[in-house]
C-alpha cells in the first residue's frame, strides 16, 4: 500500500476509533431535554416516563425543560441551533412534522437540521361522540352529516393540532362537511362534546376514556393500524370502511442533525432498553401508548413521509393560523 494511502487509512481508523470510543464515554455531564409544550401535555409525560429510566442507565440527569409556544416551534427551533454534541435532546412527535405547512417562515427544517434517534410510542385518537346523538357507528354519524351539509362541526385542541388533523383526515376520507370548533384544551373540547354543543371530537385514550366507561362519550372508531386494548371492541377507521384515515399520534426523541452518528447510536440503543424495562413498559401501558420500533434512518425515512403528508392534508383542508 502506499504511503499517503496507508496514512489515510490509519488516520480514518484512529478518528473512528476515537469517536466511538467517545461515544462510549458519552455522557459525561447532565443531558437537557426540550419538550416544546405545556408541562402535562401527552408530550411532556411520555418522554418523562422514559427520561427517569434512562437517567438511571447513564448515571447522569436530564433535565426537562418546557419550552412552549407556536404549534411546538420555539422548542424545537431552540434545539436546531444548539451544539450538536448529544446534549441537547428534542422530544418531540407527531407536531413537529406538522409545522412546516403551518409556519412557512420557520427557522429551521424537521428533517434538515435534526437527526431522528427513536421512537417513544404510538397511540391513536378515539372519535368520540355524545350518546345522546344517537349513532352507534362511524357509518351512522357520516350519513347523518351528509344529509345535514355544513351542519355538523368538530372540536380540537387548537388549529393544525394532532387532533385537528385526525378529524380533517377521516372528513376527507368519508366524505363530509363539518366546521372546526378549537379549543385552548382538550377537557374543553371533551366536555363540548359531552354536553351535545359539538357533534364529534378525536382525542386521545388517556383523555377521553373515563368518560367512555362513564358512560358520558360513546367511542366510534380509532384512528391506528390496528385496535387498541383499551377498547377491544371499538373498530379501527379501516375497519369501518374509511380508507387514509388513519393518524395515529407518536412520540420521538431528535437531537441537532449533526450530531456525531455514534453518540445518535448509543441514544437510540439506551433508550430501547429503556423501553423494555417492566416499569416503563407498565406506565406507558397505562397512557396507552403502543411499542414502535425503528432505527434512526428508518425514523428519518418517517419523518419525511410524515412532513409530506401533514404538507398535503394542511393544503387540502385550507388550514391557516390566523
Amino acid at each position: 500500500m502506499k504511503p499517503i494511502r496507508l496514512l489515510l487509512v490509519s488516520t480514518f481508523i484512529i478518528s473512528f476509533a476515537a469517536t466511538a470510543a467517545s461515544a462510549q464515554s458519552w455522557p459525561t455531564k447532565p443531558l437537557r431535554a426540550i419538550v416544546p409544550f405545556a408541562a402535562g401535555s401527552s408530550t411532556d409525560i411520555i418522554p418523562r416516563v422514559v427520561f427517569e429510566q434512562l437517567s438511571q442507565q447513564f448515571g447522569q440527569a436530564i433535565v426537562v425543560e418546557n419550552r412552549s409556544g407556536a404549534g411546538g416551534t420555539i422548542g424545537a427551533a431552540f434545539v436546531a441551533k444548539s451544539d450538536a454534541d448529544g446534549y441537547t435532546i428534542l422530544a418531540s412527535g407527531a407536531a413537529h412534522t406538522i409545522a412546516p405547512a403551518l409556519y412557512p417562515k420557520l427557522t429551521y427544517h424537521p428533517s434538515a437540521d435534526f437527526a431522528a434517534v427513536v421512537p417513544l410510542g404510538i397511540s391513536p385518537n378515539v372519535l368520540v361522540v355524545s350518546p345522546a346523538k344517537g349513532f352507534k357507528t362511524a357509518g351512522d354519524l357520516v350519513a347523518a352529516a351528509k344529509k345535514r351539509p355544513g351542519a355538523f362541526n368538530f372540536s380540537s385542541v387548537g388549529v393544525g393540532s394532532a387532533t385537528h388533523l385526525s378529524a380533517e383526515r377521516f372528513r376527507s376520507s368519508a366524505g363530509i362537511d363539518a366546521v372546526h370548533v378549537p379549543f385552548n384544551g382538550g377537557a374543553q373540547a371533551m366536555s363540548e362534546v359531552m354536553a351535545g354543543r359539538v357533534d364529534f371530537f378525536f382525542g386521545p385514550p388517556a383523555l377521553v376514556l373515563p368518560h367512555i366507561r362513564a358512560g358520558k362519550l360513546a367511542a366510534l372508531v380509532v384512528n391506528g393500524a390496528s385496535r387498541t386494548p383499551a377498547l377491544p371492541e371499538v373498530p379501527t377507521t379501516q375497519e369501518a370502511g374509511f380508507r387514509d384515515a388513519e393518524y395515529p399520534i407518536w412520540y420521538a426523541l431528535f437531537v441537532p442533525k449533526q450530531t456525531p452518528r455514534a453518540v445518535v447510536n448509543r441514544l437510540h440503543d439506551e433508550t430501547l432498553k429503556a423501553l423494555q424495562a417492566p416499569k416503563v413498559q407498565a406506565r406507558l401501558a397505562a397512557l396507552f401508548v403502543d411499542t414502535m420500533v425503528m432505527a434512526p434512518n428508518d425514523l428519518d425515512a418517517y419523518v419525511q413521509k410524515e412532513i409530506d403528508l401533514n404538507s398535503a392534508l394542511v393544503n387540502a383542508a385550507g388550514i391557516k393560523l390566523n
